[in-house]
């Protein structure tokens, strides 16, 4: 009977809840279908982080879980959140067993109760991607050391920040968080705020990626499926610059109102110097590498598994990378720069988690969504709060994937066909420009919500730790700074960009 009843009404509540969400003040979207023009169909494009999940909800053959099934994916979620708060102790001895054993209820679950071996599948292949990609950015810039041998000033940790928000679309968030963490926190050493961290989290490890597929990975997924790679360029650039603008400024206030107890080093040089510059290098083979994927370049060999190509060269090659650039890394270098393997180490074990668990959240919402009463709900406003919604609690570009594919089956549009997704973004069918832009925003953005929302903020949360310096835990980062920051950022982000559009 309680399975029963949490399976008819968890669903609905969740799912519903964050699409009403959207509608706030404003009347639902009511789009008739429109005929796409007749094309061949485009290239399955699976890559990076998913797609199994939007897939594997149309496939007749699978059952869609139960209400219940969601529970390990909460359980692990509230763990995260109160164990370094209440059983500090605990928690950090049994994280690795606590994740992996949730993770595995659930694949189990799957495989055994649903026989969906489908979604484990791809669940694998996703977190095996998402994992390569952050440990070669994470080894690879740890050898490489930036001296900002300059007094700390608010004037210049701003600048520091919006450098890092600019890189951040060139080398990808993880990339600019783990290369200006380490230096960023040198300087402010003597009058270190949890306060520094969080807006770090906030500009580089998230807002900042916007602007290019590059920058954070679902924008990169929405490239690889038909997205103009200067889309996001041309239709992110107004609501970037207006929310950078606004949070540097917010940074600003409370880093000039920070009275230093400590006193700075009197032996200031007013320079700035980079060691182990080779190390750029092996970044620039891992970003290269993120474009070998099979299913767009023929000749990238792949493992194919029911009917489609999964990657694995560029992930033998960003591992190779890690790697290499460890064992040839100046050891001396790498302990002045206070590099350590324990924040990979708890990233990777959290998120073997998160995806495994995920999986039912993410099959209910997207199956919801792409149904005819969720269709009659999507809008720009609902798929701006419930694409961030789900970002902030879930892997933002699996969010991304099944919004947008809810998106354009809403106006008869399939995101598998890779012209229309071109037909999509070029504004061919209603409103569908802004339903992307409000996708495209809304993921990226709402990473910034809590600690698991993107992959450099639970890294550089860890690396803070690493040196000793004292972090909000899971709520006190919603409740401190996201709630009374974020979320009125995002409301009026809304207002300009959406709600009266």
């Amino acid at each position: 009977m309680i399975t029963s009843w949490l399976r008819s009404i968890i669903p609905r509540w969740l799912i519903v809840g964050i699409f009403l969400a959207g509608g706030m003040g404003s009347a639902w979207a009511t789009t008739s279908p429109v005929s796409p023009a007749t094309t061949e169909a485009g290239i399955t494009l699976d890559t990076l982080q998913t797609q199994g999940q939007a897939e594997a909800m149309g496939d007749p053959e699978h059952s869609l879980p139960a209400g219940w099934s969601v529970i390990p994916f909460v359980l692990l979620l509230t763990m995260i959140a109160t164990g370094p708060l209440f059983y500090e102790h605990f928690w950090h001895k049994n994280y690795p067993k606590i994740a992996v054993i949730l993770g595995a209820i659930v694949v189990l679950y799957y495989v055994f109760a649903l026989h969906n071996i489908h979604n484990p599948v791809h669940a694998f292949f996703e977190y095996f991607q998402f994992i390569s990609l952050l440990t070669g950015l994470f080894i690879a810039s740890g050898a490489i050391m930036i001296g900002i041998d300059k007094k700390s000033t608010p004037g210049l940790n701003s600048i520091i920040l919006l450098v890092g928000a600019v890189i951040s679309n060139l080398i990808g968030t993880t990339g600019a968080s783990m290369l200006l963490i380490r230096p960023y926190l040198r300087l402010n050493k003597h009058r270190i705020k949890a306060y520094h961290i969080i807006f770090f989290i906030f500009i580089v490890s998230n807002i900042g990626g916007s602007l290019t597929p590059i920058g954070d990975p679902p924008l990169f997924l929405g490239f690889l499926k038909g997205v103009p790679f200067s889309w996001t360029l041309t239709h992110n650039f107004l609501p970037w610059v207006f929310t950078l603008a606004i949070l540097v400024a917010s940074f600003y206030v409370f880093d000039k109102r920070n009275k230093a107890t400590k006193h700075p080093p009197a032996d200031i040089k007013d320079k700035v110097s980079i060691t182990g510059s080779i190390n750029f290098i092996w970044l620039g083979i891992i970003i290269g590498a993120v474009f070998l994927d099979p299913n767009v370049v023929d000749w990238v060999p792949a493992i194919h598994y029911d009917g489609q190509k999964f990657s694995f060269l560029r992930e033998i090659i960003m591992l190779t990378v890690a790697f290499l650039s460890f064992k040839m890394a100046n050891k001396e270098l790498l302990q002045k720069n206070d590099f350590s393997f324990e924040p990979i180490k708890e990233v990777a074990f959290i998120f073997i988690g998160i995806f495994g668990t995920m999986m039912p959240a993410l099959e209910l919402v997207g199956n919801f969504a792409k149904s005819p009463e969720g269709a009659a709900l999507i809008s720009h406003n609902t798929l701006y709060w419930g694409t961030g919604a789900l970002s902030g609690v879930l892997d933002n570009a699996p969010t991304y994937l099944n919004f947008l594919a809810a998106a354009m089956a809403s106006v008869g549009a399939d995101i598998n066909n890779i012209a229309h997704v071109g037909q999509f973004a070029a504004d061919g069918y209603p409103d569908a420009a802004l339903m992307l832009r409000a996708i495209s925003v809304a993921a990226v953005f709402f990473g910034a919500m809590t600690y698991i929302g993107n992959g450099p903020n639970f890294m550089v949360k860890s690396i803070a730790e690493q040196l000793g310096i004292k972090m909000p835990s899971f709520f006190g980062y919603i409740i401190r700074f996201s709630i009374p920051i974020l979320v009125p950022l995002f409301f009026l982000v809304w207002l300009v960009f959406f709600f009266f559009v």
